[in-house]
């Protein structure tokens, strides 16, 4: 049964003096991964209103990104192909459901429904990780974790608005929950140390098998592929083209699933899952920064319920061990 790294309790893992520091590192880079994939969606605002569709962002993105960590990876994979080969069903997963996948899902979703209940949709996914784990591994979640969900998930309906209501289509919902499956399909993937591949090989490899999964996309016509050399604007100030793109590439993509991974690794899907929910308060910073969205009181609050919620999960961690490690 393949393990899913960390979702056992913390403390248990590597003795009391080893878990803070696993920890403390696992936050930070989940913080750096939420902050960085926040941004995406300014950049790419800013670039749809020049003319580019959201295929041809996604597919530079996503090839931009494989392409910067191709120097990487090899020199992480150092010469042993057998782990690729070994994992090519599990690349392939990756690449296609939790990189192309669900950003194309996410992307159809938007095209029938509100933006806002198409990312509340989609980020139900740690919700899918938790009820995975105790299904497929008998981790079953404690009060305090579901608890610390349901917080978290009323702090993303006011940080996204949504109190007021919204029209939602069927087929709008039907590709949200693609996005959905393919957002929790990342965590899980993530946090799998049990493959032996290294988080840079893994994250180079997913967006290798993503670049190439929208390209044959868009060669069959499925993703259209529009692009424009227009400059753009952000907060004001005027760039050229490719600027925002290289952004979307390195920062938000690159970036953002090494650092993602390695939080995995040190977190655990369930917990890793919960907190990469704080890419919705970053994507309203951004916004604001970036687009002069600011957002109001109501979905300042909310982050400050997802942050709680966050918490909660934790606390719900931490309960698992006293449980788990009490005498029988």
């Amino acid at each position: 049964m393949t393990a899913m790294t960390h979702d056992a309790p913390l403390d248990a893992v590597g003795g009391r003096g080893a878990a803070p520091s696993r920890l403390t590192a696992g936050l930070l880079f989940a913080l750096v991964s939420a902050v960085s994939f926040g941004m995406s969606g300014a950049l790419a605002r800013g670039l749809i209103e020049t003319g580019w569709s959201a295929g041809a962002m996604t597919l530079v993105r996503v090839a931009l990104a494989a392409v910067a960590l191709t120097p990487l990876g090899l020199a992480s994979l150092r010469g042993r192909w057998v782990l690729l080969r070994r994992n090519l069903g599990l690349l392939g997963a990756y690449g296609v459901i939790a990189v192309a996948g669900a950003q194309f899902c996410y992307f159809s979703a938007v095209q029938h429904m509100q933006v806002g209940p198409a990312i509340l949709m989609e980020f139900t996914a740690p919700a899918v990780v938790v009820v995975y784990l105790w299904l497929r591994h008998g981790q079953r979640p404690s009060r305090m974790t579901l608890a610390g969900a349901a917080v978290a998930a009323a702090g993303l309906v006011l940080v996204l608005d949504l109190v007021s209501g919204a029209d939602l289509s069927l087929p709008g919902v039907l590709w949200a929950l693609g996005a959905m499956v393919g957002c929790a399909t990342y965590f899980i993937i993530s946090a799998d140390e049990d493959n032996g591949l290294p988080p840079l090989v893994l994250a180079w490899a997913g967006l290798l098998v993503g670049a190439l999964a929208l390209a044959l996309l868009g060669i069959v016509g499925v993703l259209p592929m529009r692009t424009s050399t227009a400059t753009t604007s952000y907060a004001d100030v005027e760039v050229a083209w490719w600027v925002p793109l290289v952004v979307l590439g390195l920062v938000t993509a690159a970036l953002s699933y090494v650092a993602g991974i390695a939080a995995g690794r040190r977190l655990g899907s369930r917990l890793a899952s919960f907190v990469a929910l704080l890419e919705v308060v970053a994507s309203v910073f951004w916004a604001w920064l970036l687009l002069h969205e600011l957002p109001g009181t109501v979905q300042l609050f909310g982050g400050l319920l997802i942050l709680a919620g966050v918490v909660g999960v934790k606390l719900g961690e931490r309960s698992v061990v006293v449980r788990t490690s009490a005498p029988a």
